[in-house]
């Protein structure tokens, strides 16, 4: 609901957490989840929120100060507080960050490649060119060379799933594996050392790619996923090995 004056009307709880600036955050995320809040709408005054909420004032600055670092609210000096419009380009860098910072990614980044690739796959298989899979047949080419040559061939395998997101012809989708690619190669080079362990298994992931690969170019959709998550679940299941 929204008042004259282009300013949102909102109700907001009293705050009775110990960390209370976090609380204050967590509102106006949902505020804006709801849709109660959209972009470009101003916040009351800091002292109004401060009243509403029964904090502090300090503690309204130190939730605005949050909510500006994580990119959600725009402080406009002599103005106030505005919500921003998000691009999708500071949420991947957000991830991005994240996988930096944190080492032990290895099974949500695999949980995360589930998500995202068993769609890609069906959504590749509906929407390829023939260059998509042009691409798909080189990293397939690339593979068995590095199978022969003995290498580990973590860089095929990488190209090859890239070349799956790109056939889906969704620039977001895109946009995340790009965001994932430095940590991805190191899971993927990590995986491939745990896996050749097993006699086999070199050639094992190059069928699985390949029936992947086929899913797609015939237009099978709903093969395309299960090809995609099986592959993808032995993999992480070998990793758990």
């Amino acid at each position: 609901m929204r008042s004259g004056g282009g300013r949102a009307v909102y109700e907001l709880k009293p705050v009775r957490n110990k960390k209370i600036y976090e609380e204050i955050v967590e509102q106006v995320k949902q505020l804006i989840a709801e849709g109660v809040l959209a972009p470009g709408d101003k916040l009351v005054s800091e002292k109004e929120l401060a009243e509403k909420l029964q904090v502090g004032r300090s503690a309204v600055r130190e939730a605005f100060r949050a909510l500006e670092a994580l990119g959600i609210l725009e402080v406009k000096p002599g103005e106030g507080a505005f919500i921003r419009r998000v691009e999708p380009q500071a949420f991947t860098e957000m991830l991005a960050l994240a996988l930096l910072m944190d080492k032990n990614t290895t099974k949500e980044l695999m949980e995360l490649r589930r998500i995202l690739e068993v769609e890609s796959a069906g959504l590749a298989s509906l929407r390829h060119t023939p260059e998509d899979l042009a691409r798909m047949e080189e990293a397939l080419a690339e593979m068995e060379a590095d199978i022969r040559a003995g290498n580990l061939g973590e860089k095929a395998d990488w190209k090859f799933h890239y070349a799956v997101a790109v056939a889906t012809h969704n620039s977001l989708v895109v946009e995340l594996m790009n965001t994932i690619a430095g940590t991805m190669q190191k899971v993927l080079r990590k995986a491939r050392m745990e896996l050749y362990r097993t006699p086999g298994t070199p050639q094992r992931l190059l069928n699985e790619h390949r029936a992947i690969y086929q899913a797609i170019r015939e237009g099978r959709d709903g093969d395309a996923r299960r090809a995609m998550f099986e592959h993808l679940d032995k993999v992480e299941k070998g990793l758990k090995v």
